[in-house]
């Protein structure tokens, strides 16, 4: 495909041209970069955007450092301590009938790589996909959100100031600057964003045939059962389900609840969102703001139509358009047809759902799309095993919320709807890797008794060998 007329094709022909030479760094050169990118992160940049993403969207010092900058450091530092075994030869084992062979899997970089990254972890989802790129030694085009310009932009300086151009470049502007960059020849493609958005990056990598990673959303479901601790449940999900507002891939989308503990659960969520957030949340230094206005109106909109549609309120259900504010909000009675069931929300807003029989829970989850994440709340050992085993997600914990994705010895990611591939530890390094397979021949071996031309006694040796080897 002819590309040369692409504005930004002189910095794909650099990296193309640059990307052998990158691929063959060592493990101890390719530490030696993401150690200049940890430092960045953690001194010389670290106040700079933490104070970018208070501009962007007032999210507080504290759950910058926890939700971005400490995710991307213990990522870095999970690959420092393995990336040797890593890149080393993996053996396999050799057939009998390949006698006088070895074999063994060799990690090969994918060559130039692009990463469009979103705007509700800025930091986190666009430097840990980068870290998995660098240690598998590919070169590596950035495209991060619009929506949180403050933040793009300190990144910007940040990976000029530590990378060369011709290996990793973070190119700022909208979707026209993404479209564009869509249509060069990347090896590889990783983005993290809506399913509907997805389906377009795959779109344009098809023409190509280049491999995606997709770290999507959808509605991630929450089980609680009237054998849970409703305090633990709580205090848990008011965390997961309002940190960074909410605007999370795997924050509880929506909650089933056992009809029995309905009433203690309202109570109990009431009581842990003032202990974190005070009485009037909207004058809480913990509690930041939803994105710009157009999501916003989004949000509202979910809330009036539930409001249209008979739903109640339990909590909250206030706004104020002057600072994209939302008020924690926990509605019931909802129809199945609203948008909030309809729709990932990605905002402080928590339909909940009461059931009777277990089965009934499962059977609404799975007639719809599978969810990045499923979140367990039970004592029971059985229950829990039937929801595993009769679910499908992305990834599931029990007894708590949305720790998974902080676990970088976990593969997480989605599937089928809720995304494609995997990322983490080293399964980001696998999936900006090719696995290319190596067979070498020491000394001749029996398959070499069996080359034409064909007879009866070597239709013998081959029957043996179906039977036996």
């Amino acid at each position: 495909m002819d590309y040369k007329e692409n504005k930004f094709a002189n910095l794909f022909e650099k990296q193309k041209a640059n990307q052998f030479v990158v691929g063959n760094t060592t493990y101890k050169e390719r530490i030696k970069k993401l150690k200049r990118l940890k430092n960045a992160l953690e001194y010389t940049y670290r106040d700079l955007l933490k104070n970018a993403l208070y501009k962007d969207f007032k999210k507080p010092f504290v759950e910058t450092d926890l939700t971005e900058i400490y995710l991307v450091i213990k990522e870095i530092k999970v690959v420092i301590s393995n990336l040797k075994n890593w890149t080393s030869k993996q053996k396999v084992e050799t057939p009998l009938a390949l006698f006088g062979t070895s074999s063994w899997i060799h990690y090969e970089p994918k060559g130039v790589c692009l990463i469009l990254s979103p705007w509700n972890y800025p930091i986190n989802l666009t430097f840990s996909p980068l870290v998995s790129a660098i240690a598998a030694g590919n070169t590596v085009f950035i495209k991060p959100s619009e929506l949180t310009p403050n933040t793009s932009k300190v990144m910007a300086d940040l990976v000029k100031d530590v990378f060369n151009e011709n290996e990793v470049v973070l190119i700022e502007g909208a979707v026209d600057v993404a479209q564009e960059l869509l249509k060069l020849p990347f090896n590889h493609i990783f983005f993290t964003g809506s399913p509907a958005v997805g389906k377009i990056v795959m779109e344009a990598a098809s023409k190509n045939l280049t491999s995606v990673t997709l770290e999507l959303g959808g509605k991630s479901p929450t089980i609680i059962d009237e054998t849970a601790n409703i305090n633990n449940a709580i205090e848990n999900l008011v965390w997961g389900k309002h940190i960074n507002n909410g605007q999370t891939c795997i924050a509880p989308d929506y909650v089933w609840i056992h009809e029995s503990v309905k009433g203690s659960f309202i109570e109990a969520y009431k009581k842990k969102l003032e202990v974190y957030y005070t009485s009037d949340v909207s004058t809480s230094d913990s509690y930041c703001r939803i994105v710009n206005n157009k999501h916003y109106n989004r949000l509202v909109s979910y809330i009036e139509n539930a409001k249209e549609t008979d739903a109640t309120i339990e909590l909250g259900g206030h706004y104020n358009s002057n600072d994209n504010y939302i008020e924690p909000t926990v509605i019931s009675n909802l129809k199945d047809d609203t948008l909030l069931m309809q729709e990932e929300i990605f905002g402080p807003i928590l339909p909940i759902k009461t059931y009777k029989n277990i089965d009934e829970v499962i059977n609404y989850i799975n007639e719809r799309e599978k969810p990045l994440a499923l979140y367990i709340y039970s004592k029971n050992k059985r229950v829990i095993n039937y929801v595993l085993n009769n679910t499908r997600a992305g990834g599931t914990c029990i007894n708590t919320n949305a720790l998974q994705v902080t676990n970088h010895y976990l593969p997480f990611g989605g599937s089928n709807n809720s995304g494609i591939g995997k990322t983490h530890g080293f399964f980001g390094f696998q999936d900006f890797s090719n696995q290319r397979a190596v067979l070498k021949r020491h000394t001749i071996g029996p398959l070499n008794l069996l080359f034409p031309p064909y007879n009866n006694w070597k239709q013998k040796i081959v029957d043996l060998t179906i039977k036996w080897f």
